[in-house]
């Protein structure tokens, strides 16, 4: 694997640095890590908004594997360097994982391996979850895990404890698909182990380790489900719409290096990348299995061949279900169950008796894989015959090592192969669309940016951003997009989010990567209607940064009411900046935004919990600086009262009349956190029990032979 990343590397330096790893992961590692070293457990971040709250979006904040990462991350300069070495652990835990789901189906140790290798560098692994998705690979690194020790378990090779904390970390990664995927995977285990072995109690087993992790699992999954409703997310609709839906025809791409199969995404129908490509050698080498041998095994190998039916089939559609979109996504589990299948039966029943007839086989497959690529993408015709010759010339290379070296030379030559095809994939795709080209360096990005202390506001629009502008010497030394600020250790409302509030989104009309339409200034200032504040105002912001380009005339305007044009030489091309015009409030009176009819003075804040004194002979109002998520609860005096929100957005608090010198205290907590605290005991409890049984089981079963 480390020989297979310094080939794409050689490609393009930052493959492993692009689209979501520098635009959220990053920035979101050193925001968290920040938090941790500070002491303080990032679940809320009040000044980041939409952002803000770490529950509702990949953050891993149960994950420890995750946290670890976070804590390193504000250590390290080189974002790019870091995400890199970071994904290349992970690459090669993903390997590991898919070589032992061989071994646990009783594949032969060399074409384990290949199998192991050839994933990390399958097309949608390779340019999608290992480029960009970090939480995908992440997920599926654990769950290939999962999926060896669930087979090992079910046949009383292994204990309850590796499935369980395999599962964990699955699930704990903060991400639905490889959660959703992880429970398929423990149906298709489940279903292959009772055509298998015909008895319930292994597969038994297996249900109730699946459900003590699912149980330990709900800490995670609660907060986002309970506060779906306020969210993006929320609704929980089937629709098909063919977007980033992948047609099973295109699996006759799978073997092809030149593939670029057609289907809808963000780039129109014939895709930029190699996406559905899997592995050279995985199609033309059906043609080298014995059959008539590999029959005999379909009662073991049917759990593999159910999962990647089940992927096969949602890969293809429909394109959402509730929050699951986008079924491209699963195109590496369907990667995963055909490598194991195909390289067991290698290993297994492979064979070169009768080769004339089985090279034809192959030559007709290769056939097969070029008119498949070529009627996706004709205009390339050429590199697909080149791609086909070299398979051809490959497999006989390979079909040539084994006569004279053994099927174990054979094999390395199998994965050397890949590395090649992974440097001229990566090479021919650039440059990658990808990319947001953020600085990789912090401590150059933090010393081109303005010192902006306190709490800011970016107002800007992504798509304005022209071919010139991504550097430092050009936009991104004054804006700052997605995660960008977290990176910069700046307090921005502005982060990146695909989990956003709905009505506060609908407020400024901005968007999951803080992008904002050309209305969003003036509904800044606007008076909120019920409180006669503007929305700067309920934010207790400290600062507005307007893009030049998305605000051209705004510098030449007068500023609003208690706000200031405020000059940052060398910044003038880009931005225009408002500040308080009697300097900062953010740190005035805690985050009470606004008190009507009643004093309320701040006793103490923290990110999830706000003491004030409160009195009100009449009774009022205090509208707080917090974007109103579930999970917030108040009492004055101890005397729990009802929480209400401002624009659905801002969280208010009627004080009763006749209130006098209380303390009110207004705290979040994750919604369900009790409940998923509960769940974890009861999770770990479980897998005890069951650890304990196995542990008896196999006591019995070393007895039993002496006593005899």
């Amino acid at each position: 694997m480390v020989l297979g990343y310094l080939a794409v590397l050689l490609a393009n330096a930052r493959h492993f640095y692009t689209d979501d790893t520098e635009s959220q992961y990053t920035g979101l590692w050193v925001g968290l890590g920040d938090a941790l070293r500070d002491g303080t457990f990032p679940v809320l971040v009040p000044e980041r908004w939409m952002s803000g709250n770490n529950t509702m979006d990949d953050a891993g904040l149960f994950n420890p594997p995750q946290l670890l990462i976070d804590l390193i991350a504000p250590s390290v300069d080189n974002m790019a360097l870091y995400a890199t070495v970071v994904k290349l652990i992970f690459a090669i835990i993903a390997a590991l994982g898919v070589y032992r789901i061989c071994l646990a189906y009783g594949g032969r140790p060399a074409w384990s391996a290949v199998a192991g290798v050839a994933f990390p560098l399958s097309g949608f692994f390779l340019f999608f979850d290992e480029a960009s998705w970090m939480t995908a690979l992440t997920g599926t690194a654990w769950l290939v895990h999962a999926w060896a020790s669930s087979v090992r378990y079910t046949r009383g090779q292994g204990g309850p404890i590796p499935v369980f904390v395999f599962l964990y970390l699955t699930i704990s990664t903060q991400y639905i698909f490889p959660a959703v995927e992880a429970a398929l995977m423990l149906l298709a285990v489940a279903v292959g182990e009772l055509v298998y072995q015909r008895k319930w109690w292994p597969v038994a087993r297996l249900a109730v380790v699946g459900a003590c992790a699912g149980l330990a699992g709900l800490l995670t999954f609660l907060p986002s489900m309970l506060s779906a409703k306020v969210t993006w997310r929320g609704t929980m609709e089937i629709n098909n719409d063919q977007f980033l839906t992948v047609p099973w025809s295109e699996s006759l791409n799978a073997s092809l290096p030149s593939s670029l199969p057609a289907f809808t995404s963000w780039w129109g129908y014939v895709q930029p990348m190699p996406v559905t490509y899997i592995a050279w050698f995985l199609i033309p080498a059906l043609a080298f299995i014995d059959w008539g041998r590999a029959k005999d095994s379909w009662r073991e190998l049917s759990g593999v061949a159910f999962f990647a039916t089940m992927m096969l089939m949602w890969a293809a559609g429909p394109g959402s279900i509730g929050p699951l979109r986008w079924p491209v996504r699963v195109l590496p589990m369907l990667a995963i169950g055909l490598l194991v299948l195909v390289c067991v039966l290698l290993g297994r029943y492979g064979t070169t008796r009768d080769l004339k007839n089985r090279g034809i086989a192959a030559g007709v497959l290769v056939l097969l894989l070029w008119v498949r690529s070529f009627s996706a993408d004709p205009h390339d015709v050429i590199w697909h015959v080149l791609a086909a010759a070299a398979i051809v010339a490959l497999g006989v290379a390979v079909l040539w090592v084994d006569r004279i070296k053994g099927i174990a030379a054979a094999c390395v030559l199998v994965i050397v192969a890949m590395f090649p095809i992974a440097f001229f994939q990566v090479q021919a795709a650039q440059p990658t669309p990808m990319t947001w080209n953020l600085p990789t360096n912090r401590s150059e990005a933090k010393a081109a940016f303005p010192d902006f202390p306190g709490t800011t506001l970016q107002l800007a629009e992504r798509g304005l951003l022209q071919p010139g502008d991504n550097s430092l010497e050009g936009a991104y030394g004054s804006l700052v997009f997605g995660n960008y600020a977290k990176s910069l250790e700046l307090s921005y409302v502005n982060g990146y989010t695909p989990t956003g509030h709905f009505y506060f989104g609908e407020l400024l009309c901005m968007r999951w990567d803080s992008s904002v339409c050309p209305d969003a200034f003036r509904r800044m200032f606007a008076p909120e209607p019920s409180t006669g504040r503007t929305l700067a105002d309920l934010m207790k912001l400290d600062r507005v940064v307007l893009q030049r380009a998305l605000f051209p005339d705004a510098r030449n305007q007068p500023a609003p009411d208690g706000w200031k044009w405020a000059d940052y030489p060398g910044h003038e091309k880009y931005i225009s900046v408002l500040e308080r015009a009697d300097g900062p409030i953010s740190t005035v009176n805690g985050r009470v935004a606004d008190a009507k009819n009643v004093t309320a003075t701040s006793i103490s804040e923290t990110d999830t919990t706000s003491r004030v004194r409160v009195s009100s002979p009449n009774g009022g109002r205090v509208v707080f600086a917090r974007l109103g998520w579930p999970g917030y609860r108040v009492t004055i005096d101890g005397k729990q009262v009802p929480i209400t929100t401002v624009a659905k957005s801002f969280v208010a608090v009627d004080v009763p009349a006749g209130t006098q010198n209380a303390e009110l205290v207004l705290t979040w907590r994750p919604p369900g956190w009790k409940i998923g605290i509960a769940t974890l005991a009861a999770g770990v409890v479980g897998t005890g029990v069951l650890q304990w049984l196995y542990v008896r089981s196999r006591r019995r079963a070393k007895a039993q032979p002496a006593a005899g």
